[in-house]
Parts: C-alpha cells; sequence; structure tokens
C-alpha cells in the first residue's frame, strides 16, 4: 500500500478538494470563493496561510489548512477522504501545519471541534491541544457545539520554566 504524499496546495487542487469538501462537510462545505481567497494569502514573504494536499496513487487523499496572525494560528480546516481514514493521515497533516505554525512564529494555535466528533478531539489531544471552551450552535444548519481547543507551541515561550 502506497503511502500519500504531502505538497502544497495550489488552485489546481481546489475542484478535487472542493468535491471532497462537499462530500465530509454537506451542510457547511466551503465555497471554491473561500479557498481560493485562502490561498491568495498563501505564498510569498508575507504569507499568513499554509494549505496542504495529500495525495494517493493521484488522487487527493486529504488536506488541511492554517492561518497565522499575531503570533496566533487557526487550524482552519483537516479533512481526510473515507478510504485513508484511520491511517494516520489526519496526524501527518496535522503535524505539517504546527511545523508552519512554528514557522509562523505561532505562540498558540486555536482550532474549533464538533463536540460529537470524538474521533478528532483524540486526535487533536494527542498533540497536546487542551479544550478551552465550546461555541454554542457553531455548526450550522445542525446547531451543533463546537469545542475549543488550544495548543501552546513549544519553544517560542519568552519566559524560563524552573
Amino acid at each position: 500500500m502506497s503511502t500519500p504524499v504531502l505538497r502544497e496546495m495550489r488552485w489546481w487542487d481546489i475542484p478535487p478538494v472542493l468535491e471532497l469538501e462537499r462530500a465530509l462537510f454537506p451542510e457547511d462545505a466551503w465555497s471554491a470563493g473561500m479557498f481560493w481567497s485562502e490561498l491568495a494569502h498563501a505564498r510569498g514573504p508575507r504569507s499568513t496561510r499554509r494549505y496542504v494536499v495529500a495525495e494517493l496513487d493521484g488522487a487527493l487523499a486529504g488536506y488541511a489548512g492554517l492561518a497565522a496572525a499575531g503570533g496566533l494560528g487557526d487550524v482552519q480546516t483537516i479533512a481526510v477522504a473515507p478510504g485513508s481514514q484511520g491511517t494516520g493521515l489526519g496526524a501527518r497533516l496535522l503535524g505539517d501545519l504546527l511545523r508552519h505554525a512554528t514557522a509562523f512564529e505561532c505562540d498558540e494555535v486555536f482550532l474549533e471541534v464538533r463536540v460529537d466528533n470524538t474521533r478528532a478531539q483524540k486526535l487533536y489531544e494527542r498533540f497536546g491541544f487542551v479544550p478551552v471552551g465550546f461555541r454554542r450552535g457553531y455548526y450550522q444548519p445542525g446547531n451543533i457545539d463546537a469545542l475549543v481547543m488550544r495548543l501552546t507551541v513549544q519553544g517560542t515561550e519568552t519566559h524560563t520554566h524552573g
């Protein structure tokens, strides 16, 4: 079995990404315009975004995105195609985003996850994310609450421990 290859998301990835987005998140899928807008900030010396795709045998196996601003990172999306779920791909995608959060000099990284998505919550906890609050009715139209989780990025603290 081949291993998915991770690379930077480019504009030509948007159609297959949208297809997977709509399959995985039918109620609140992002539009093409949202992806275009994010990718517009993903290149160049002042970039504030990292979007990555995972390819498996020429097909899209997953994607993920991070936004950074003022020392804070926000995991915008992580998606893994049904055929690649449970293979550790989600962890690889998250690891890629967190490496870029360090490069963007983020002190903290936040994310929202559906309260009923315990599998994703366990993944984030493995990486050191801790729950910090809730956003009521964050996911619409299903009116599902979001659990907000935060990671303090190691190696960026200005104070010393000890």
